[in-house]
């Protein structure tokens, strides 16, 4: 089982950027699925982005409508890491975000496809 680390949450102002960095140790990342995940207070954690193998050497990007064309999920697998570039944030992107493996093939993926989780990193934005 791979093992994830997150790291690059923060404090940002409303409209401002970061990169979320999710670091495998454990396996090479090759086909695995990575996904990004995130949890607000007093609400269920929900699906933000994920890359999933398409069988000819790439990967597919799938989003969450609420992101689309804020953030953009990336991996350097030369790295065993996965990104979560994220642009003009919202108040509402405030919340836990976690990384984790595992295997989809339909979007969008459920938690339930996941079996490896890191421990999840902060994002707060500001209005």
């Amino acid at each position: 089982q791979v093992q994830l680390v997150e790291s690059g949450g923060g404090l940002v102002q409303a409209g401002g950027s970061l990169r979320l960095s999710c670091a495998a140790s454990g396996r090479t990342l090759n086909s695995l699925a990575m996904g990004w995940f995130r949890q607000a207070p007093g609400k269920e954690r929900e699906f933000v982005a994920a890359t999933r193998w398409n069988g000819r050497g790439t990967f597919f990007a799938d989003y969450a409508d609420s992101v689309k064309g804020r953030f953009t999920i990336f991996r350097d697998d030369a790295k065993n890491t996965v990104y979560l570039q994220m642009n003009s944030l919202k108040p509402e992107d405030t919340a836990v975000y976690y990384c984790a493996g595992g295997y989809y093939n339909m979007p969008p993926p459920r938690e339930t496809d996941f079996g490896s989780w890191g421990q999840g990193t902060q994002v707060t934005v500001s209005s």
